[in-house]
């Protein structure tokens, strides 16, 4: 005679295949989100994009430091709310460039001889700036260096859009040469225009 089966039975069944359809879905989700992992981490990097990076992030710096002084000293507001922008811009630009060198165990700063083997790019001679915090006409000077300062980041970015191999870099370089070109071209409108007399 056969014994029935206790009525809890079936439960625990249909409990069981509910475990085993959870646990095998967890497993095809970590699959693909490991496969677009490896695709993403696979996109390829280069020496240009690397140099393109620890170039760049000094850079940014030193002009969120000269829109540091802009914002607080200027006396066009026009100019101290586009240094204001400015400043916020590239400090989030230069956590996603420090984020990038990271994923691609990279160093954050370049050789010491990079800027002559990478297109002779200076960076901004820190006395300009040091005069720029006691300058007669701070509006002008200060628009000048910034004028000066971006279109070198222009030439940067167009520099990685030819030589560089990763898409995600080349695409914000665009970004920023786009940018540039605009924030230069404000900024020549400003000097065109005459700056506030700061009496």
């Amino acid at each position: 005679m056969t014994r029935a089966a206790p009525p809890h039975a079936g439960r625990r069944g249909r409990t069981r295949r509910a475990h085993a359809k959870r646990r095998l879905a967890a497993i095809v989700v970590a699959a693909l989100l490991l496969s677009g992992c490896a695709s993403q981490n696979a996109e390829p990097v280069d020496a240009d994009d690397v140099m393109f990076l620890q170039m760049m992030i000094p850079h940014h710096r030193q002009a969120i430091e000269i829109a540091a002084l802009a914002e607080a000293k200027a006396a066009d507001p026009t100019l101290r709310t586009l240094a204001a922008a400015i400043k916020v811009t590239q400090d989030s630009e230069v956590r996603r460039m420090t984020a990038w060198l990271h994923s691609w165990d990279q160093p954050l700063a370049a050789p010491a001889d990079a800027h002559a083997h990478h297109g002779g790019m200076p960076e901004t001679d820190r006395r300009q700036i040091a005069l720029l915090r006691n300058a007669t006409d701070f509006d002008r000077d200060a628009l000048n260096l910034l004028i000066a300062h971006q279109d070198d980041a222009v030439q940067m970015a167009t520099g990685e859009i030819r030589n560089g191999a990763n898409q995600q870099v080349k695409q914000w370089a665009e970004q920023v040469e786009q940018s540039r070109k605009a924030q230069i071209d404000q900024m020549l409108h400003l000097l065109d225009q005459g700056t506030p007399d700061p009496g």
